[in-house]
């Protein structure tokens, strides 16, 4: 039988984390949770979980989950974010990975639930993530949207069964919140990678490409009124895009 080890990384989850230590335990050997020095009351929650988080200064999602998997001692690494969970019939996927593994690589398909109304259109689901892997397999990189980075080129994969709740935007203005950031981000390392943004067409056209696709192209519809606001919001990412690429080559020019 494998054993799997649960790697979460915190910082303020105090709402989340609970709920998903609550949906592993059934499933997993060992919890590694580094927190990056939470003021909430995550690591209280953690703790009535019995579990001792690792506390350590905030290095990035890629080096954080890096140095989290260093810690492990499972065969497996499931790796998952404070505000998912695993559905019943997820669990059960992992307890028959658990007694007789198949592949290397495991793929799972994530199902967002967007200020209490879950998501089943607008490009976000199904969305099939790589969240269960042999441990010295592979590696997080990048600094926005962390990827994992394979160290061998031949590896067996594998779809399971049922879904990876995520809880991420509990409220609209949360979903704001978390575009600012991510946009900015964006254009940073498009600009360090010496892309050129363009009034018309970064600044306009994308944008509204972008509603177009998640309402239309990818029914949102379909999600009522919330797919209409994520449309939206994904237009706006966009457009933030441009702002800040036009600022950074602005202060480069005044420079």
């Amino acid at each position: 039988m494998a054993k799997i080890s649960a790697v979460i990384i915190t910082f303020n989850e105090a709402k989340n984390i609970g709920r998903c230590i609550e949906s592993l335990q059934p499933v997993v050997d060992e919890f590694i949770i580094l927190d990056s020095l939470s003021t909430d009351d995550t690591c209280d929650i953690i703790k009535r979980h019995g579990l001792t988080p690792v506390q350590r200064a905030w290095t990035g999602y890629s080096e954080s989950k890096n140095y989290a998997n260093s810690l492990t001692t499972g065969d497996y690494i499931l790796s998952i974010d404070a505000d998912e969970a695993l559905s019943p019939a997820l669990q059960q996927a992992i307890l028959q990975v658990k007694a007789a593994p198949k592949a290397e690589v495991y793929e799972v398909n994530r199902l967002t639930n967007y200020c209490g109304h879950w998501i089943r259109h607008s490009g976000w689901y199904p969305e099939y993530k790589i969240r269960l892997f042999k441990k010295g397999l592979t590696q997080w990189a990048g600094l926005i949207h962390e990827e994992l980075i394979f160290n061998q080129t031949a590896y067996t994969t594998q779809r399971l069964e049922g879904d990876l709740y995520h809880y991420s935007y509990p409220t609209i203005e949360s979903h704001i919140r978390k575009i600012i950031p991510y946009s900015a981000l964006a254009a940073e390392k498009d600009f360090k990678a010496g892309k050129r943004y363009r009034l018309v067409t970064h600044g306009l056209i994308k944008p509204w490409f972008m509603f177009m696709k998640k309402y239309f192209l990818q029914a949102g519809f379909l999600d009522g009124f919330y797919g209409f606001v994520i449309a939206v919001n994904s237009a706006y990412e966009r457009y933030l895009r441009y702002l800040r690429f036009h600022e950074l080559r602005k202060n480069q020019s005044t420079r």
